[in-house]
């Protein structure tokens, strides 16, 4: 997965790189910054001694030294004032710096903390949503596993708009909590007889409250019944105008598992997978839908997963490592899997 949000140790994460949120002296401290230089060993104060410091939004590189990850990109973030004093810039440059070092050293993967969000004092939502725009942004354009690494769910906060947002949004539609009040309301609106006969699916818990029209023809439907899950996301490319690169990268997914869906005609995908590609194309509620069934699969109010991607898709907001970052804050599974 290119972008993947983990509960971890970042000093115990396997990768090419890991990121150290470190101060501007390099001599380590506290936090991540200790934590680093105490798993890296004395070697790595040495080296990091030669290096003369580094800039609040610079990064720089040393060896990785008894860690697992090959090397080590320190970066300096910004020290929360409020606002004003342009730390929006200088922790998405410490991201930006921090990628182009890694891909300057041919990196195929790279760990990063919450930079700045800890001692620092920068607002943890505020971090959190710098860290996904750069690093999607960068993954639009590059071929490199990304982990932003958390140590434990205190760290991680979505804004409290978009939680409550989403919060209410699934509670509306939640099933299991919800069953008995829903069929209670439709059973006041559609009482008569007459009303049951007109619409006998009313009653059921997968009914909606309100129902939508259809956004397809007929025939469209009728004319692609036959395809495969991958013949048909392959038509959705070209109806698109997207290349294959454009569509992997948008849908969150590793370019060796596109070639795979590509090159099988009969490929039988995850339904994490399913969905990503659906965010990428940009499909409504229906088109989703059916791109779901071919793989077998399909939405349900039972599934708080479901409920959140159903509400992305209304909202028309198709940025996925958005959509993944409020899949975590509600301990879902995340997409492009």
């Amino acid at each position: 997965m290119p972008l993947e949000i983990i509960r971890n140790d970042i000093t115990k994460v396997h990768v090419d790189a890991i990121v150290n949120a470190a101060n501007s002296s390099l001599l380590g401290g506290g936090g991540v910054d200790g934590a680093i230089h105490r798993a890296a060993g004395p070697e790595l104060l040495d080296e990091c001694r030669a290096l003369g410091g580094c800039e609040t939004g610079q990064a720089k590189i040393t060896k990785g030294y008894r860690l697992p990850a090959k090397y080590i990109i320190h970066t300096v973030g910004p020290v929360w004032h409020g606002g004003k004093n342009n730390e929006e810039k200088l922790l998405a440059d410490c991201y930006k710096n921090s990628l182009a070092l890694a891909k300057e050293h041919n990196c195929e993967s790279i760990a990063f903390p919450l930079i700045s969000a800890g001692a620092f004092g920068y607002p943890k939502d505020k971090a959190l949503k710098t860290a996904i725009t750069v690093i999607g942004d960068f993954l639009l354009g590059n071929e490199m596993t990304v982990f932003l690494v958390v140590y434990d769910k205190a760290e991680f906060m979505l804004s409290k708009k978009l939680f409550s947002s989403i919060a209410q949004y699934i509670d509306d539609r939640y099933v299991e909590e919800h069953t008995f009040i829903r069929r209670e309301r439709f059973e006041k609106i559609y009482e008569s007889e007459e009303s049951y006969r007109e619409d006998p699916d009313i009653f059921s818990i997968e009914a909606p409250v309100q129902k939508k029209k259809y956004k397809r023809s007929l025939d469209d439907v009728i004319k692609n019944m036959d395809e495969t899950f991958s013949q048909m996301l392959l038509r959705l490319i070209d109806e698109k105008d997207m290349t294959y690169a454009q569509t992997y990268r948008r849908a969150n997914i590793d370019r060796r598992l596109f070639s795979k869906i590509r090159n099988d005609m009969n490929y039988n995908p995850s339904k994490a997978t399913v969905i990503a590609f659906a965010i990428a194309l940009r499909l409504n509620l229906d088109e989703t839908k059916d791109l779901l069934l071919k793989a077998g699969f399909a939405l349900s109010h039972s599934s708080k997963f479901d409920i959140i991607i159903e509400y992305f898709i209304e909202e028309g907001n198709y940025n996925i490592f958005e959509i993944n970052e409020a899949l975590f804050a509600f301990d879902q599974d995340l997409l492009g899997v």
